[in-house]
């Protein structure tokens, strides 16, 4: 079976996908109630949603433009 060149392998749709989940963990952690008119809610300024979860995103960031740049290996020069 002739397998074609595509740009992407299995690894870099792995790669994508934690990527992706991580950004998507990311946001989850910034989520959260918020304060109101009347009430002042000080959990706004949490560390998780000021100095975790962007690191967080950022991380997932980076790993999603690492798949996407990652060339896939070539099997049919390895075999040589």
């Amino acid at each position: 079976m002739d397998k074609k060149n595509f740009a992407f392998d299995k690894t870099n749709f792995i790669l994508l996908a934690i990527g992706v989940a991580v950004v998507i963990i990311g946001f989850i952690l910034m989520g959260g109630a918020g304060s109101t008119e009347n009430t002042f809610n000080p959990e706004i300024f949490s560390a998780i949603r000021i100095k975790v979860a962007p690191v967080v995103c950022f991380v997932g960031f980076i790993s999603i433009i690492y798949a996407v740049i990652r060339k896939p290996k070539d099997e049919n020069n390895a075999a040589k």
